[in-house]
């Protein structure tokens, strides 16, 4: 008989990730629990002993051994110094995918691969969908890691995580499963209730992964020493406060105050910030980029081979609507992208993703 294969699965605390592991473990699979423990600064209230306390009720649940894993080097190296200099730089950061990078498919994948786990596993909505175009739902029937897996939209578009997940390289995606992306939310929910697992009723986490409840320039200005400055309009007219130009992006309609009381207004959004004078610019109109403009991002990783040419689907907002642009060639891990419709404004620092139809191919930063 074929040895069972192991999943080292990541335990959140959250439904999600205890569907996850309880639909692996129903598909045969010798199933460990991780929580993997990150990083959080000593100024903030951190309730991480609770969700590691709940990951652990979902292993003694199901019946599966429960291991940590310690992140919190990679978490405050990797991910929050990165989040404070790219804001420092004026760029704007991208917290949560680097979280992935660094966190889930380094570290976690790395402390899995050193204990002899055949995948690992967690709760984001994606699929992975293999060669002969099964996905990890049906029964793997091959000894390790299935090759050339693709990942594609998780079913619920209200939940689809890919835009998150676009820096996984193939050998990182090839270890990788997603139990649960070809099922919607509620249902999941109510799998989890049926299963009579701990975390069924338990809400979603928000917030930025090591941020919390906490805002940005609250966090941040332990960091940076940012300071109160105008809102402008666009004849440069004093129209309201801000809490430091570096919080803000272009495209942004809220974090700061207005003088007027009119609460008929038109929304005013970002059209330009200054950061020498720390001054904000916002205008009624929300700003785009036109058709015919070109995007350069940088940090390309492509799971698919690209034709000169080739006219693709991006998004560089979680839940943006794609839209389409042409590919240009890759040269030293950069790439040009041409939009062909009018979209939000591009902000140097961004994600931006890559779809062929309903496949995430990989992405690159905005530069």
């Amino acid at each position: 008989m074929r040895k069972k294969q192991t999943v080292f699965v990541g335990l959140s605390g959250g439904v999600d990730s205890s569907v996850a592991a309880a639909r692996l473990l129903a598909r045969g699979y010798n199933v460990v629990g991780v929580f993997i423990k990150v990083w959080h600064p000593e100024f903030m209230v951190c309730n991480w002993e609770q969700e590691r306390l709940d990951a652990m009720r979902v292993a003694a649940h199901l019946e599966i051994p429960f291991l940590t894993c310690d992140a919190e080097a990679e978490y405050r190296d990797e991910v929050a110094k990165y989040f404070i200099e790219e804001y420092k730089t004026g760029r704007t950061p991208n917290p949560d995918v680097m979280c992935n990078k660094e966190v889930k498919f380094g570290a976690f994948l790395r402390f899995a691969k050193e204990r002899g786990a055949d995948f690992i596993a967690t709760g984001h909505y994606a699929q992975r969908i293999n060669p002969t175009n099964t996905t990890e739902n049906d029964k793997i029937t091959k000894g390790g890691p299935v090759p050339k897996a693709e990942m594609h939209r998780g079913v619920d578009s209200n939940k689809d995580q890919t835009y998150f997940l676009w820096t996984l390289t193939q050998d990182q995606l090839d270890y990788t499963l997603f139990p649960i992306g070809d099922t919607p939310k509620s249902q999941i929910r109510k799998e989890a209730e049926k299963l009579g697992l701990p975390t069924a009723i338990k809400k979603d986490s928000q917030g930025i992964c090591f941020l919390g409840h906490v805002d940005i320039p609250e966090f941040l200005s332990h960091y940076i020493d940012l300071k109160k400055g105008d809102v402008l309009d666009e004849a440069g007219k004093v129209v309201g406060k801000h809490k430091g130009a570096l919080v803000y992006t272009i495209g942004q309609r809220h974090g700061f105050t207005l003088n007027t009381k009119d609460t008929a207004r038109e929304a005013m959004y970002i059209s330009s910030r200054d950061i020498e004078s720390n001054t904000i610019t916002v205008n009624s109109t929300k700003p785009e980029t036109n058709p015919g403009n070109n995007l350069l991002i940088s940090n390309v990783v492509l799971r698919s081979q690209l034709k000169d040419g080739e006219i693709l689907e991006a998004q560089f907002r979680y839940r943006q609507a794609p839209f389409k642009v042409v590919a240009h060639e890759a040269k030293n891990n950069s790439m040009i992208l041409t939009i062909l419709k009018p979209t939000e404004v591009a902000v140097v620092g961004q994600s931006c993703v890559l779809y062929k139809g309903s496949q995430c191919i990989g992405g690159g930063i905005l530069a």
